[in-house]
C-alpha cells in the first residue's frame, strides 16, 4: 500500500509546468532512462483540421505521426507523480517510512492538455483514447447524490404509464 502526496498540486510555483509536452504515443519502449527527445520527435501543426481541433504531424523511429492536442475534461487535472524520498534533512532514511513497504509519491509536474498519436490515421472524435473520456461524465452520473425530488419525479412519471 502506499499514499500520494498533493500538497506541492497546490503551490503552482514548486512544480513543473507541463503544459504541450505530455504525448501519448502509441507504441511500446523498452527503455527506462533519459533520452534527447526534443532533438528526435519534432511535432508540427499540418493545414488539416477536424472537428474544431488542427491536427499536427510527426515521425518516430521512421513512421508517420498523426495527432491532436486536446485539453483535459473541464474539473480534471493531469500530474506526474515520483517517488517520495524516505530520508530526512540529515541524509538519514526516515524512521516512520520501512525499506519497501510503503511507498510514498508526490507530484512533481501537472499539465491540462496532451497531444495523443494516431499511426496511419487522422484524429477523430471515434478515436478509442478520446471515446475514453466519455468515461468522466457516467462517473459522475454514477456518483451523484439522488435527491429526494428526483426520486419523486421519477415515480410520478412511472405511474402515469400505467
Amino acid at each position: 500500500m502506499g499514499t500520494i502526496d498533493l500538497r506541492a498540486a497546490a503551490d503552482e510555483n514548486s512544480i513543473a509546468d507541463l503544459r504541450s509536452q505530455v504525448h501519448q504515443l502509441p507504441c511500446c519502449i523498452r527503455f527506462d532512462g533519459p533520452a534527447d527527445v526534443s532533438h528526435f520527435f519534432k511535432p508540427q501543426s499540418s493545414d488539416v483540421e477536424i472537428d474544431g481541433v488542427r491536427t499536427e504531424e510527426a515521425h518516430f523511429r521512421g513512421r508517420k505521426l498523426q495527432g491532436a492536442t486536446i485539453s483535459l475534461p473541464s474539473g480534471y487535472s493531469g500530474f506526474v507523480l515520483g517517488q517520495a524520498s524516505n530520508l530526512n534533512a540529515n541524509g538519514k532514511r526516515k524512521a516512520s517510512m520501512p525499506a519497501e513497504e510503503n511507498q510514498c509519491w508526490e507530484v512533481k509536474a501537472k499539465f491540462d492538455n496532451l497531444t495523443y498519436w494516431n499511426h496511419d490515421s487522422l484524429p477523430s472524435k471515434d478515436d478509442t483514447f478520446l471515446r475514453s473520456f466519455h468515461w468522466f461524465s457516467i462517473a459522475e452520473a454514477l456518483h451523484k447524490p439522488v435527491k429526494v425530488e428526483d426520486l419523486v419525479a421519477v415515480s410520478h412519471c412511472g405511474k402515469d404509464k400505467i
